[in-house]
């Protein structure tokens, strides 16, 4: 609530000024006179604001940009606005996320990576300093309304606990209502779910019905009809990004088989009539060249034949993955319509937060932690053959091919992580609306990168960015606004310069020209991987003013340009915190090396009743290692079923539970193996420990070892673990007390919430940990293919 007239907007919150009246003894006083209480609202004319973010989508991948994949709602988007087609990212998640929502480089905010990669360099700490207020802030202290729905992945890792601390949350970053999740992606089966702060679980399991896709876009609309029916004078700032189309790829069967046989061609082709369209839509010019085959990706012609109906189906399920999520955003947009508020509301659709992902390995994969944890080789094209039928399905997690990867980028060079070239940082973006845009269905080639949409929402709210937020000074913003493009085709580009780094992979663009170097590739990270120095890279030089692929090569021509964009490039890394690069593996996947804090560290860890959805980086790490798990419990009259403690789920984890009143274990290894162990006494009512010990083999990582329940300290079953996991379990499974939450280690349940009282469970690790073997390259593998 405000009590002044006119709200000055530049220092927020705006100051609560007392009014300048006579004070009075007796409020019936005739000179008793005080303004009435004014809700605080923008200025008139702000508009609604509805900001989409498809994750993983490549330029060529919808329809709207020439792809493949049906997407009759963004196409709608763009034939009553604008399509924009040299928009950019950052080439990677968490990165373009921060800019999006500050409006300044990632590196400013400290995002030069994924926050499981965070450094105590500024430029990579993950921490979005409080001298850059985010975009959602910012108009909620101006009178807006403020939601987010669907991913996160802006939390540092270590703040990511039920238990906060919650201030780089979406609630502490400015909006109002969260519904969503923190990680870089997450089971759209199974989501792992918060509203606001508090972990909530979804309504169902996937025989119910239930699809995230589907959950997320009912409490987009709920909240938005609501905000309408409560407020219908104030605007909103909603801000809708799906987990989709992130691994993993996970659709209905409907969706997907609606494209049987359409992708046999194989990805060559496919490029090829991606090119085509793109051309004929006017999206590329008609004297475009399509780019060679990035260098380590196989030709569809020399791909084995018995593989190729994997592959194809893998395609089948991503084509069918995006269109399902566009057949969600034409909900929103039938529900604004429904509200009357369709044409006032500015909507922005960018398809993709980075390029196609490519970290699917070469040959795609069922179980995209097996491909991550090293183990790769497990899945032979017999076992991929064997699962065809359960890809996208509530049993897998799988992820398409780097072939496929590539052709959703056409018709550009290199995928998401390659921020040097455009297959990694351009996506077609569409800006839609009606009361104010007058051009309809047309295309607009101005630059912009990311930074630029905060800086275009101000300007269309008529909110100045603040001086001060929360009482500390703010820096610039460091994008421009775009409005001047949306009535002025012609119009000369206002965004002149924009460097790209990640995982230093580097380019500059300059007033049309673009120097880059490609560091690393995307699915090269085996030990011998070679990268080299950052000065023994080969740059590249491209005039996009003529070549507008970066199809032509043109550094031996022009030397002295490259140089100048060389030192451009420099400069403006320090500008903006991008040095040190930093390329290194070791140290970015030890969190003690890299200088980020841990959670939880030592060698004991308590869990108490009712705490869950822990996520691993809340747990102390008990892999490689002999441990045990000792559990205080209460069994009622009933005999005893359900779970005691679980981590993990159907792509791996294991679980301590009882079944038929006696204890029970479960390993489950990648989902391709379930080892059990099982308890020979039944659980008597009453007060009683149960432990399960493991018994590391050694000898390595991912090991097995022999487990033996107790039941008050009486042996009660053993048997052996043949085989465990090395790394992390899932990007996004819990552990939790009493009860599993997500998807399931086991099917093996008669029921998952346990029907007694669990006190307690203690975690105790052992002597031999196996840890220090685990080659540093396969952490950091990991952390990068869950981004």
């Amino acid at each position: 609530m405000s009590v002044e007239s006119v709200p000055q907007r530049t220092v927020l919150p705006n100051p609560d000024v007392p009014p300048a009246s006579l004070t009075t003894y007796d409020a019936k006083d005739p000179d008793t006179s005080y303004p009435p209480i004014v809700p605080l609202r923008p200025p008139a004319g702000a508009p609604n604001v509805l900001l989409i973010l498809i994750d993983d989508a490549g330029f060529g991948s919808s329809s709207a940009f020439g792809g493949p994949c049906q997407t009759p709602n963004f196409e709608r988007l763009a034939s009553g606005g604008l399509r924009y087609t040299r928009f950019h990212t950052t080439a990677l998640c968490s990165p373009t996320r921060s800019a999006l929502l500050t409006g300044r480089n990632h590196h400013s905010v400290g995002m030069g990576n994924i926050t499981e990669l965070a450094t105590s360099a500024p430029g990579n700490s993950s921490i979005w300093p409080n001298t850059a207020a985010p975009l959602a802030k910012t108009l909620k202290y101006n009178g807006y309304s403020t939601a987010q729905f669907g991913k996160c992945h802006e939390v540092p890792v270590w703040e990511t606990s039920p238990m906060g601390p919650y201030r780089q949350w979406p609630t502490g970053m400015g909006f109002e209502y969260f519904y969503g999740f923190l990680g870089g992606e997450t089971n759209q089966w199974y989501p792992a779910l918060y509203e606001g702060t508090t972990p909530v679980e979804p309504w169902g399991e996937p025989s119910d019905g239930y699809y995230f896709n589907d959950d997320l876009t009912d409490h987009t609309i709920a909240w938005m009809r609501q905000q309408k029916a409560l407020m219908p004078d104030k605007p909103f700032f909603a801000y809708y990004a799906p987990g989709a189309t992130h691994a993993p790829h996970h659709v209905p069967r409907e969706w997907a088989d609606k494209y049987h046989g359409r992708f046999d061609q194989g990805w060559d082709k496919l490029r090829e009539e991606t090119f085509a369209r793109q051309k004929e839509l006017g999206v590329v010019p008609a004297d475009a060249q399509l780019t060679e085959r990035s260098a380590g990706i196989p030709a569809w012609d020399d791909v084995d034949e018995e593989m190729k109906p994997v592959l194809a189906r893998q395609m089948e399920i991503y084509a069918g993955y995006l269109e399902n999520t566009d057949h969600h955003v034409g909900q929103l947009l039938d529900a604004l319509e429904d509200l009357e508020i369709l044409d006032e509301t500015l909507i922005f659709v960018i398809i993709g937060d980075n390029g196609a992902s490519a970290e699917g390995s070469l040959k795609g994969t069922f179980n995209e932690m097996i491909t991550l944890g090293g183990f790769g080789a497990l899945e032979t094209p017999e076992f991929l053959r064997s699962k065809i039928d359960e890809l996208g399905g509530p049993e897998a997690y799988n992820h398409y091919a780097v072939g496929w990867a590539h052709a959703m980028d056409t018709p550009y060079q290199w995928t998401k992580q390659v921020a040097s070239h455009f297959g990694g940082t351009r996506n077609g973006t569409i800006v839609h609306w009606p009361a104010e845009i007058h051009s309809k269905g047309e295309i607009r080639n101005q630059f912009h990168h990311v930074i630029d949409v905060a800086p275009t929402i101000l300007e269309l709210a008529h909110v100045p960015h603040p001086v001060s937020v929360d009482g500390v000074q703010q820096k610039p913003i460091e994008g421009v606004s775009m409005a001047y493009s949306f009535n002025d085709a012609d119009a000369p580009d206002q965004h002149e310069t924009q460097y790209f780094e990640m995982f230093g992979n580097r380019g500059i663009f300059h007033k049309g020209w673009t120097a880059v170097t490609k560091h690393r590739t995307p699915w090269d990270t085996g030990i011998d991987a070679k990268v080299p120095a950052f000065d023994d890279d080969v740059w590249e030089l491209y005039d996009t003013t003529t070549d507008w692929t970066q199809a032509r090569d043109l550094s031996r021509e022009h030397p002295d340009r490259l140089h100048e964009l060389q030192r451009l490039w420099l400069i403006e890394a320090v500008k903006y915190q991008v040095v040190p690069l930093d390329d290194r593996f070791v140290e970015r996947g030890l969190p003690e090396m890299a200088g980020r804090p841990t959670l939880v560290q030592g060698k004991k860890q308590l869990f108490f009743r009712g705490m869950g959805r822990l996520t691993e980086n809340s747990v102390i790490t008990f892999k490689n290692i002999s441990y045990s798990l000792t559990a205080q419990i209460t069994v009622a009259d009933d005999p005893a079923e359900g779970v005691i403690i679980a981590q993990g789920g159907v792509t791996g984890g294991l679980s301590l539970y009882v079944k038929n009143g006696k204890p029970k274990f479960c390993y489950n290894f990648f989902g391709l193996e379930r080892y059990f162990v099982e308890g020979t006494t039944e659980i008597p009512a009453g007060d009683h420990q149960v432990r399960w010990e493991f018994t590391y083999d050694g000898g390595g990582i991912g090991k097995g070892g022999s487990g033996t329940i107790y039941i008050d300290g009486v042996a009660a079953g053993t048997g052996r673990i043949e085989q465990t996991e090395a790394f992390l379990f899932s990007a996004d499974e819990t552990l939790d007390i009493g009860n599993e939450f997500g998807s399931p280690v086991t099917d093996d349940y008669s029921r998952r919430a346990f029907n007694g009282t669990v006190h307690w469970v203690q975690l105790d690790l052992g002597l031999d940990d196996h840890s220090h073997l685990i080659k540093p390259e396969d952490r950091i593998n990991l952390a990068m293919g869950i981004q």
